[in-house]
């Protein structure tokens, strides 16, 4: 399975581009930060989610970072969310923002997606929230910006049970454990993580 290629950029259609490895021509549909941050021409490097469906061409998908590559991943597990709607998804809204919308349950925001209905946002919302909230994911803010890792490492030292949950949602959001502690101290960890974790991002947007 093809899951990374580094060639020379030799054509673009619009949607796709063409990157040639060794001699041979492979066509990859980038996402738009990804094709955004492409060069006119010279090498590439793309991270692949190769998608093959039966009757279907295989077709690879390409992303500048494993961040990226990993939620779209994760969009395209949810039932009705295939390769081109999570391209969409990530097209118009910025990774960051959609994994605090779904973190939180924001149903709202996620609406406001283009090509995103109510039925869906809501699909979105309920069956990703417990992938997002795992600190491990690697799907937080920063993206590709080196802040995955550092939140990996925080998110080791999280409490255990739900507010271990809150502590690594709030990381992966791209929040400092310095900033989130004295937030965990006053928090019933009897409530749903949800609820904690909303009322963390009200509390820290106030400063």
């Amino acid at each position: 399975m093809i899951a990374f290629l580094r060639g020379d950029l030799i054509g673009d259609d619009g949607d796709a581009i063409i990157v040639d490895v060794g001699g041979v021509g492979y066509q990859v549909l980038p996402s738009a930060a990804t094709k955004a941050a492409l060069p006119g021409s010279g090498q590439v490097r793309m991270h692949i989610h190769a998608h093959f469906v039966t009757d279907e061409p295989l077709r690879l998908y390409g992303f500048s970072t494993t961040a990226e590559k990993g939620l779209f991943q994760t969009l395209i597990s949810v039932q009705g969310v295939g390769p081109r709607v999570a391209l969409a998804i990530l097209a118009g809204i910025e990774a960051e923002e959609l994994v605090r919308a779904i973190a939180t349950g924001d149903v709202g925001r996620l609406k406001q997606v283009k090509g995103v209905g109510g039925k869906l946002a809501e699909r979105l919302a309920l069956e990703l929230r417990e992938k997002i909230l795992a600190a491990g994911a690697g799907l937080g803010a920063g993206a590709g910006k080196g802040k995955a890792p550092a939140a990996a490492a925080a998110a080791a030292a999280a409490p255990v049970g739900p507010l271990g949950e809150v502590y690594g949602a709030l990381v992966l959001l791209g929040y400092k454990p310095v900033e989130i502690d004295p937030l965990l101290e006053k928090m019933d960890e009897k409530k749903p993580v949800a609820d904690n974790v909303r009322g963390a991002l009200a509390a820290l947007r106030r400063g």
